[in-house]
Order: structure tokens, then sequence, then C-alpha cells
């Protein structure tokens, strides 16, 4: 047979199978898996396009008057080991960024990767959700991470339900199972990110578990701190972000989040699209206790308690804890490798945005900065 030929079948069978596939799709009304195939499997990848937010509805989160990054004297004068380098471009990394007292010393950009280049901070969102939270908080318009669910979401006001806190949501305790399975399409998190009525999935699940007792990592623990935030404050929750963290911590460029449909909820556990110089701006605020330019932004007490341990994974306030040998890591983690990391003893802040990860990312991201610049 030739190779024509073979290549004709191939192409031919994909046809039929993809027909059969929307027919599925549309006859059980999944219309969601439309989209997600389409942005993986039908482009020959099983992980979604960190550049992916043009499928997608998006809200402009506005910069303001942006505050430019020192550079340091040493900026790229240290070499990267070989070694490092070689898992640099093996997880193809997109931005790697080391800040140290404030001035960077260290930035690179791979491939067709910039400073300006809006990438996809998966899980990051869920630290900036948290901190937009502290913000309400500290401006009464949450009463505490001890108010109930039910005060703001009517929905949760009964049996377990009447025990979840706005503390349960941010520790990932909250005893509701969402899942978490991003290899089911049938599952929560597809239905999430591709689907067009993010909360109308959501709000169906409600408490198996006592809430604060059992620490289970899900999106939808996020998705209803969104819809908290935005019943709070009378905003979108892409407009809060603007007024209240990122203007203030002086971002040079305006970020996207994706929206459910358009005009609709933020996807508020995923999709803020910006770029490392920026994303570091929310590392210098954590490093800072939640203070830019001598400005509280986000209160004080909030932050000690959103960075130390609540759980058994070390896990706070959406943000994870760990140590490197003798350091302290706080980071934001998403999806695929993207990293904000703060180093308190170093006075450091270390970005690595990309589209692999493994186990290793953080000892070698973190390791990497503090062999090259640390004390």
């Amino acid at each position: 047979m030739s190779v024509r030929r073979q290549t004709g079948i191939i192409k031919g069978s994909f046809r039929i199978s993809f027909l059969f596939f929307c027919i599925l799709i549309l006859g059980c009304k999944n219309h969601y898996l439309l989209k997600g195939a389409g942005d993986t499997y039908f482009k020959f990848r099983i992980t979604p396009d960190i550049r992916g937010y043009r499928i997608f509805n998006n809200r402009v989160v506005a910069a303001g008057s942006p505050q430019t990054w020192d550079t340091s004297k040493h900026y790229n004068k240290m070499l990267m080991s070989s070694a490092y380098s070689y898992y640099m471009k093996k997880h193809k990394t997109a931005a790697y960024l080391i800040i140290k007292d404030d001035s960077i010393c260290y930035e690179k950009y791979f491939s067709h990767y910039s400073d300006t280049s809006h990438t996809n901070s998966w899980s990051m969102a869920k630290s900036i959700v948290s901190l937009l939270t502290g913000i309400a908080i500290g401006e009464g318009k949450i009463k505490s991470v001890h108010e109930k669910v039910s005060d703001l979401i009517p929905s949760y006001n009964k049996g377990l339900d009447t025990l979840l806190t706005i503390q349960g949501l941010l520790t990932m305790s909250s005893g509701i199972r969402f899942g978490e399975s991003y290899g089911n399409p049938w599952g929560y998190p597809a239905k999430a990110l591709y689907g067009d009525n993010l909360l109308w999935v959501t709000l169906k699940k409600h408490c198996v578990d006592k809430p604060e007792t059992i620490f289970s990592y899900q999106s939808g623990n996020t998705v209803l701190l969104t819809d908290i935030l935005t019943i709070a404050t009378g905003e979108t929750v892409s407009e809060y972000a603007s007024d209240k963290l990122w203007k203030p911590i002086g971002a040079k460029e305006p970020a996207f989040w994706s929206l459910d449909h358009k005009g609709g909820i933020e996807k508020g556990f995923c999709n803020f699209y910006s770029n490392a110089r920026d994303f570091a701006r929310i590392g210098k605020l954590i490093l800072d206790s939640g203070k830019c330019d001598g400005k509280q932004i986000v209160p004080k007490e909030y932050i000690l308690d959103a960075t130390k341990g609540h759980t058994e994974w070390y896990y706070g306030y959406q943000l994870w804890i760990n140590w490197v040998g003798k350091h302290k890591v706080i980071y934001a983690w998403g999806f695929s490798g993207q990293y904000i990391f703060v180093i308190p003893d170093e006075n450091m802040i270390v970005v690595r945005l990309g589209e692999k990860s493994c186990d290793a990312d953080l000892l070698n991201y973190v390791g990497m900065a503090i062999l090259m610049y640390g004390k």
C-alpha cells in the first residue's frame, strides 16, 4: 500500500472519529467537550496551551502606573550550569526570573516568549483569589476567614454546609467532593474549564465530609471563593483585582482573566494571563507582608496566616509552603510548572513559567536561584 493511500486512510478515519465524537457531544449536551478536545487532543497534545487565552472570553484586569524593577549590578552575570540549563529546556521553560533585594538578578526567556508574553497562570490564580479575599476582609466586605459561606451563598444553609467557612475553602478542606481529575473529560475540572456555566456546575456540590477535617486540593473551592468575592464586593473579580491589587502593586501590563461565557464569571481557579515580571509583583507583595510602597494592600495578619501550613500538606490560604534545605519557600503553583516562589530568608522571588513540570521542580528552580545569587 502506498504512503499516500495510508495517509488518506488515517485522515479519513480521524474525520469519521471526529464526526462521531461531535455527534456524541451534541447528543449528550456536553458541548464543553468540543472546545476542550479542540484545544487538546485534536491538536495532538493532552494538555492545553499556556498561551490559549484567545479560545476563551476574557475580562481585562487593567494596569495603572507601572513600577519599574531595578536591575542588579550582577544582572545575568552568573552562568547557569549545563545541568540546570538542560533541565530548563527539557521542561520547555518559557521564562525564568530571579529577583533579590528588589532587583532583577537573572532573566531568561526561551523560544518565542518575552517579558511581555501573556501566559496562563493556571492554578497560581488561586493565590491571587486568596489575596483578594484578604483585601475584602481588610475592607470589611467579608467579616473574617471564619465567616460562614451560607451568609453569602444561601444555598449552603443545610446539613454539613452550615459548618463551612471561608477558611475551609481557603485551606482546601471544605468537605465538598468536586473531583480534581484532569484526565477525566466528564469530570468537574473539564466542565469548569471549558463549560459555559461555572456556577451551575459548582453550586450543585455540597459538603459530604465535615469541613476543615480533610485536606483535598480541588478547584471548586476557589470557584466558591470567586463567587463570594463577587457577591461581597459588588464588582466582577477582574474589576476588584484591578483596583485593589493589580494597579496598587504597580503591574506594567494589563492581565486577562478567562470567563465561563461572555459577560460571565471569572474562572478564578485558573486562566489568569500575565508575564513573569508582573507575576513577580505578586511575590513581592507576599514577601513584604502585604505592603507595597509603604501602603498595606493586604492585611499583614492575613498574610501571616496565609503563609503558614494549616494542613498536613503544609498548605496555607491557597498557597503552598515547603523547604529547600534550610530555606522556607512560599509559593503559588500552577499546572505545567507555573511558579511564583518567595524565599524570605534570601529576600528573593523566583518566577518560572513553562509548558512542562516534574516532581523535582521546587528543588531545581529554587536551588538554582540560591546557588547563583544566594548568600
